[in-house]
């Protein structure tokens, strides 16, 4: 999605002298800088080489670990232990580098000097919320457009997790220095919302007496019914019309229930007339509502709501069709116009308008995505459930075609949560009205287990929510063993109670145990957590630095005291455990999660 973290030497010219003290926001740049200067010292001619800087998985083998030696073995014509020696040798004197050791068959290990680790705690009390916060994204301005489900019913858990991946992500950009505006488009002008109002319309009639068959595959919830009700006590009979007409010339449902609800719907148009926009209208205003009320209780807000019904009242679809046919991708058969997607890696040719005349779904989506670029984003992401994969080849096209980069547009896909209860798959089915909703989800496990329990997973992998577990108050629930973390050292502030503003002064040189040392090292390893979460929009690497963290931190007050007699090393504790707890409350932010005193 963003450019790799590694850059080549020749590359690093505007970045601040490598002999200078580094921020622990920016070490991995800073320990760049010293291997930049060695690679120039030992082959100059080489200074376009990528140095990639990795965690290693053990901490006997270092801070940071690097493979340039392997990687100039090829051109160099030496073997990578005796490169790697070269550079080692060649490396510039540093304040926060204790040493660099060869590993293996030549890679270079990089061990952070203690007093930096050390510094680490400081730089965090005085960063406090901005901790992590860097400017990677330089303030480029990024669209998420995230959950976008058709207003036809409440949200329901599947909805829930693109919500969470959406938001988190969107959270995690801004934290990396983008400028992050939040969109739902609301899929207000199609089919699904003329069997919305067609459902509703039914239950009214059937309310007021009239006998109507109400179709199988119509939408069965009892929120139509609620619909149908509201609209009964405000104008009583107005809106009723002989089920005999309702249902005159509507094809057979056993034969082809679709054509069925299609002709259906055409009655009601035909029989409402101007009142069928009231009936859509009102089913439409009342599923918004709900959603967005839903979505602002789980802490998911946006800064637009996009109608898709604008694109057709602006003509701005009929603007797209038409760029499209002047640049040569359109043409006619059987009456209907096509879009030459085939041309552009789509496996065939779509059509945008059909030969009655109406534009299609695409067409609209192609109208969106352009009005996307015309305000001026440089980067737009669409969060998409997982079986819209082969909907992106046709949309990039369609953005090639139109002149667009369609580099700027990224895809996330969000696989389908699967719920279960006590050990059991609950089925969904919007339409059948079987489905738990998000609502309902979030009152029996909380919002903040919900929030987190969505994005414990890549959003393209499957997603088992087990329900039993997020309520358990056990340390198998990773929500509750972090917020437990905190809410472990508030406890000990309240026994302290010191002010945290003189724990910035604590002598910070006395955390010289193993634990304490893991910890620090742990604490540095943040701002590159949310660096990676943005650079692979991927938010459940904040949710598991969170975890190791939450789990260490555990580890470490089972087993040491805190509060100690001896003041300077009872300063120095409280400092390392309050940066702790800033650090888990910045990472719990960023995924929607609240952070709490007392459990």
């Amino acid at each position: 999605m963003f450019s790799a973290s590694a850059a080549p030497c020749a590359d690093t010219g505007s970045r601040p002298d490598p002999m200078t003290q580094a921020s622990p926001m920016d070490i991995k740049a800073r320990l760049a800088e010293l291997l930049c200067a060695a690679l120039k010292n030992v082959a100059p001619d080489q200074i376009n080489t990528s140095i990639v800087l990795e965690r290693p998985k053990l901490a006997q083998h270092g801070d940071y670990a690097c493979n340039v030696a392997l990687q100039l073995a090829k051109v160099l014509q030496r073997a990578p232990r005796e490169i790697a020696a070269q550079l080692i040798a060649a490396l510039p004197a540093s304040p926060y580098l204790e040493k660099a050791e060869i590993a293996g068959a030549g890679f270079i290990n990089l061990f952070l000097t203690r007093s930096f680790k050390q510094g680490i705690v400081n730089h965090i009390l005085q960063a406090g919320a901005d901790y992590g916060k860097s400017g990677l994204g330089r303030n480029k301005k990024v669209q998420v457009e995230f959950v976008s489900a058709n207003p036809t019913g409440p949200l329901h858990v599947g909805h829930g997790r693109g919500a969470a991946f959406g938001a988190s992500l969107a959270n995690v950009l801004a934290a990396a220095g983008f400028d992050v505006t939040r969109e739902y488009y609301v899929n207000d002008a199609g089919r699904q919302m003329d069997i919305l109002a067609l459902s509703t319309w039914l239950r009214y009639l059937q309310l007021a007496g009239e006998a109507v068959p109400f179709p199988p595959n119509a939408y069965q919830g009892d929120y139509v019914r609620d619909m149908a009700r509201q609209i009964l006590a405000a104008h009583d009979k107005r809106y009723v019309r002989p089920a005999a007409q309702v249902v005159a010339g509507v094809p057979d449902a056993a034969a082809d229930a679709e054509a069925h609800l299609d002709g259906l719907i055409a009655n009601a148009r035909r029989l409402l007339g101007g009142d069928y926009e009231y009936i859509h209208g009102h089913a439409l205003n009342e599923q918004l509502a709900d959603c967005r009320d839903d979505l602002a209780e789980f802490g998911v807000t946006f800064d637009h709501w996009f109608s898709e019904r604008s694109l057709y009242d602006s003509g701005m679809v009929e603007l797209a069709v038409k760029k499209l046919e002047q640049r040569g991708h359109v043409y006619v058969q059987d009456g209907a116009k096509w879009f030459r997607s085939s041309r552009f890696g789509d496996e065939k040719d779509r059509v945008v308008q059909r030969e009655n005349g109406q534009y299609t779904y695409f067409a609209s989506d192609i109208a969106y995505h352009l009005n996307k670029f015309e305000r001026g984003f440089d980067l737009v992401i669409d969060v998409w459930g997982a079986d819209h994969h082969g909907y992106i080849p046709r949309v990039k096209g369609a953005l090639e075609a139109l002149g667009l980069n369609k580099e700027q547009l990224t895809i996330a896909l969000v696989q389908f949560a699967v719920l279960y209860r006590n050990g059991q798959k609950v089925s969904m089915s919007t339409r059948a009205g079987e489905f738990v909703t998000l609502r309902e989800l979030r009152r029996e496990v909380g919002n903040d287990a919900a929030r987190f329990f969505y994005v414990l997973r890549k959003s393209d992998q499957h997603l088992d929510f087990d329900l039993d577990l997020a309520k358990s108050q056990s340390n198998e629930n990773p929500v509750y063993y972090i917020q437990y973390a905190h809410a472990r050292v508030c406890s000990v502030h309240e026994q302290w109670s010191g002010g945290v503003a003189s724990l910035k002064d604590a002598d910070t040189s006395l955390l010289d145990s193993q634990h304490e040392l893991a910890l620090l090292a742990r604490l540095i390893e943040y701002p590159e957590a949310v660096e990676l979460a943005a650079r692979e929009m991927a938010p459940h690497v904040i949710a598991f630095y969170l975890k190791e963290l939450a789990g260490e931190f555990h580890s470490y007050y089972n087993a040491t005291r805190v509060l100690v007699d001896e003041e300077a090393l009872r300063l120095a504790r409280l400092a390392l455990v309050t940066a702790i707890r800033q650090v888990l409350r910045n990472g719990l932010f960023l995924l929607g999660v609240s952070a709490p005193e007392k459990m």
